[in-house]
């Protein structure tokens, strides 16, 4: 019976610790993917970001438009264009089972009509796991009212082209 009892806390424990691990893996690849995503955005680079956004995703925006994955990539090409500053900050990842969700606020300073504008939104990024690999599925961006802004010590990257 002792040996029953020993074998089945050893199993439980080494189920945990493997789940941990896991855990602490699919965390790193997606914080690595929500920097490769900000990235791609930076540098209008549609060829990688097409890797890791699924076949299905659609982008869902402030304005409640969806955008499909196709005319989303043709946006993508040139979607940094005009903006001066863009930062990621506040990331924020949670993992439930084979999806996540990973938020974050982004600063921008974009120049419209001659006119450095800055801003904040904030996005919902839904990752899937299938087959091992992290794919986003979906998008939700909306803009964030300068009492929510968050502080410059969250910054997670910044890109500064002025």
């Amino acid at each position: 019976m002792k040996k029953i009892a020993f074998y089945l806390i050893f199993s439980i424990i080494s189920l945990s610790l493997a789940a941990q691990k896991d855990d602490a893996s699919d965390m790193a690849k997606l914080k690595t993917l929500n920097a490769t995503f900000i990235n791609n955005f930076v540098t209008n680079d549609t060829a990688s970001h097409s890797k890791i956004i699924h076949k299905d995703f659609v982008c869902l925006t402030s304005s409640g438009k969806y955008i499909n994955r196709k005319d989303y990539l043709d946006d993508w090409a040139h979607g940094f264009n005009g903006f001066n500053y863009w930062d990621y900050r506040e990331e924020d990842i949670k993992i439930f089972g084979s999806t996540a969700l990973v938020h974050a606020k982004c600063k921008y300073v974009v120049l419209r009509n001659g006119k450095e504008v800055t801003g904040m939104s904030m996005y919902t990024d839904t990752y899937v796991k299938e087959n091992g690999k992290w794919t986003c599925v979906q998008a939700h961006i909306t803009q964030v009212a300068p009492e929510n802004y968050a502080a410059d010590d969250t910054i997670v990257r910044k890109y500064d082209f002025r």
